[in-house]
């Protein structure tokens, strides 16, 4: 992979999956000691069991480990693991000795910046900062992947290089614009900083890239959210009450508030759409306030009463 550039999509899945998948012929690549073998053999059961028993799967791996600390395939192995695990710390260690035996995998890179990342979110920010290295290293060996400027970023954005998340968010979508939630994040980045040309290009280019399926609906449904707060901000109606349908209708029964955003929408229109935002907003109180989602949403469900009361229709 050194100084290749990242191959296509479904060919870095495809070396991903030959890494994880390695039988004996290609995981013995540092001679063939006992140990070696040994720990050949029990990364193999490892493969065997990690579908249905990840914990039975690990135990092989840190075994193997053991036997054979050098071999960084394994050290993948154990980390992907992890990951089904979402045992974040551990994968982060894992990986932390398998770019140390292999510099040059920038899949290992990315794999253990996107665990510290995970730690972050989790409630550790202090991991955002820690994060950042290893994505850099992922750009050096692969200057093509997009995650890696993705989620660097993110790091950036959240330790106040605001310029630097911008660039890497940018860099992310240039190099891979058909993954939805590159998206959301610089949008929304250039909407707290009230630069909303610049938040409406990037909502336009993602809404227009993104076919609507199962996979992309709650990242475009993000979209059409920001779009909407895009067109509130310009005081535009028919844009705010456009991207309130478009989330409609890529997000259907999936988000209750959609119903009050639009039957709100539909109230302050100018003239009102009355019947409209009727129908909207008692379909909100029925989802979301006569259940146990009202405390959820309990602002809007007061609001929801006001407006059907001044629409005469309480």
């Amino acid at each position: 992979m050194k100084g290749k550039g990242k191959p296509p999509m479904n060919l870095r899945k495809a070396l991903n999956v030959a890494i994880l998948g390695a039988g004996l012929a290609g995981i013995m690549t540092s001679g063939c000691s006992r140990d070696h073998i040994e720990a050949v053999n029990l990364a193999n059961e490892g493969d065997r069991s990690v579908k249905v028993n990840v914990e039975g799967a690990i135990q092989k791996y840190e075994q193997a480990r053991q036997l054979d600390p050098s071999n960084h395939r394994i050290l993948y192995k154990l980390a992907h693991a992890y990951k089904k695990k979402e045992d974040w710390e551990k994968m982060a260690s894992v990986l932390a000795q398998a770019t140390q035996q292999a510099p040059e995998f920038a899949n290992y890179w990315f794999e253990r910046g996107y665990s510290l990342i995970k730690q972050a979110q989790a409630g550790n920010p202090d991991m955002y900062e820690e994060a950042k290295a290893p994505f850099q290293e992922c750009i050096k060996y692969d200057p093509n992947f997009s995650e890696c400027y993705h989620f660097l970023g993110e790091a950036m954005e959240w330790t106040d290089d605001n310029q630097g998340a911008i660039e890497n968010y940018t860099k992310a979508l240039q190099h891979d614009p058909m993954t939805a939630y590159f998206y959301p994040a610089p949008a929304s980045l250039y909407i707290t900083y009230k630069m909303y040309d610049q938040a409406e290009a990037v909502l336009k280019e993602g809404t227009r890239m993104i076919p609507p399926t199962e996979a992309t609906q709650n990242n475009l449904y993000e979209m059409y959210i920001l779009m909407f707060q895009v067109s509130q901000a310009k005081n535009d109606q028919a844009g705010m009450l456009a991207a309130m349908e478009s989330a409609q209708a890529v997000a259907g029964d999936a988000h209750p508030e959609i119903a009050f955003n639009l039957g709100s929408t539909y109230a302050v229109m100018d003239p009102p759409q009355k019947e409209k935002a009727v129908r909207m907003l008692k379909s909100f109180t029925k989802r979301a306030c006569a259940s146990a989602k009202g405390m959820k949403f309990k602002e809007q469900c007061a609001a929801a009463q006001s407006l059907l009361q001044e629409l005469g229709g309480g």
